[in-house]
C-alpha cells in the first residue's frame, strides 16, 4: 500500500473567491490526512476512514467505496456548510439531532448515486478485479474533486484502466461524475440510481429522480431522501431495471459525464419529491 501526504491549501489572500468545498481521505489507522492511496488487492475499504476517498460541498458529501462495489455513497445535510473533516462521515447522534447531517443513503452493493461499472455485451462487469487501485483526492479554488483508478479490469477478451472522477462545485447543488477509459479501446459503461422499496421513482427524458426512505442503520434517525442521476440520453442504448437500481448501458465510448445530486425532507431549501423534480428540470435553463 502506497499513499501520499495530504496537506490542507492555506488560504493566502483574504480576496480570494470562498471555496465552499472540501476533500478527506486518510487512514483509519493514524487519521493522516493524505492525497492519494494506492493498493493492488483493490480493497481499502476497512483501512480508509469513511471506507474510501470523500468531497462535499455545501449541501452534501460523496465518497466512493473503496472496493469491488466502486459505488458513489451520499453524505445528507440538514443546513448548508462544511462538515466532513470535522464529522468525518459520521456525527455523534446529538450533532445529528441538533443540525449536523448524517449517513442516510445506503448504496449496499448497487452503484449507489451515478457510481460506475462496465457492460461487456451480456451482462454487467464490476470494476474488480484490479491489478492496482487508486484514490485521489484534490482541493482547487472553487471547487474539489475525488478519484478513484480501476487497473487491470477484466473486460471482454482483455484488461482495461477505468478512471471515474466525481467534482463538487462552491455555489452549486450537482456534482460531475466522469468515467473515462485508458487506452486506445472503447468500452460500454454502465451507471445509474438504487432505489429502495416503498420508494417513489419519477423518470424524466434526462433524469432519475428517487424520494423516500433507505434501510440505513448507522444514521440516529430515519430521515426521507432525494437523489437524482442526470444524463444525455443520447450517450445510452440500453435501460436496465434489476429491482434495486435502474442502470443505462452506453454506446461504446472512451469518456462519459453525467450528473448527480441529493436532497433531504431536513433541508430548508429542497425537502420533498416535487421540490427536487422541479430543480433538476431548471438546471440549465
Amino acid at each position: 500500500m502506497k499513499y501520499l501526504l495530504f496537506l490542507p491549501a492555506l488560504i493566502l489572500f483574504s480576496c480570494a473567491p470562498q471555496n465552499n468545498t472540501e476533500v478527506s481521505l486518510f487512514m483509519r489507522s493514524d487519521s493522516i490526512y493524505v492525497a492519494e492511496v494506492s493498493d493492488e488487492s483493490g480493497d481499502l475499504f476497512r483501512t480508509i476512514g469513511h471506507h474510501g476517498p470523500a468531497v462535499e460541498n455545501e449541501w452534501l458529501g460523496l465518497r466512493i467505496y473503496f472496493d469491488f462495489k466502486a459505488a458513489i455513497d451520499v453524505y445528507s445535510k440538514a443546513k448548508p456548510g462544511l462538515e466532513l473533516l470535522e464529522a468525518k462521515w459520521y456525527p455523534t447522534p446529538k450533532q445529528q439531532k441538533t443540525g449536523w447531517g448524517a449517513d442516510y443513503y445506503k448504496a449496499g452493493t448497487t452503484v449507489g448515486l451515478g457510481g460506475v461499472r462496465l457492460w461487456d455485451g451480456e451482462k454487467v462487469v464490476l470494476l474488480d478485479p484490479v491489478t492496482n487501485r487508486t484514490a485521489r483526492v484534490v482541493k482547487e479554488k472553487t471547487s474539489s474533486y475525488m478519484e478513484m483508478l480501476s487497473e487491470g479490469v477484466p473486460y471482454k477478451d482483455g484488461k482495461v484502466d477505468v478512471l471515474v472522477r466525481v467534482t463538487v462545485y462552491s455555489g452549486k447543488r450537482e456534482a460531475k461524475v466522469e468515467a473515462s477509459v485508458m487506452g486506445n479501446d472503447p468500452v460500454q459503461f454502465v451507471c445509474g440510481i438504487n432505489y429502495w422499496d416503498g420508494q417513489e421513482v419519477l423518470k424524466g427524458e434526462n433524469f432519475i429522480v428517487t424520494w423516500g426512505l433507505h434501510p440505513e442503520d448507522v444514521a440516529a434517525e430515519s430521515i426521507e431522501l432525494g437523489a437524482a442521476f442526470i444524463y444525455n440520453p443520447d450517450d445510452y442504448v440500453q435501460a436496465i431495471d434489476d429491482s434495486t437500481q435502474h442502470l443505462l448501458v452506453s454506446k461504446p465510448t472512451k469518456s462519459l459525464e453525467t450528473w448527480i445530486t441529493a436532497a433531504s425532507q431536513k433541508e430548508a431549501e429542497i425537502n420533498t419529491l416535487d421540490e427536487l423534480i422541479a430543480h433538476v428540470k431548471s438546471i440549465g435553463n
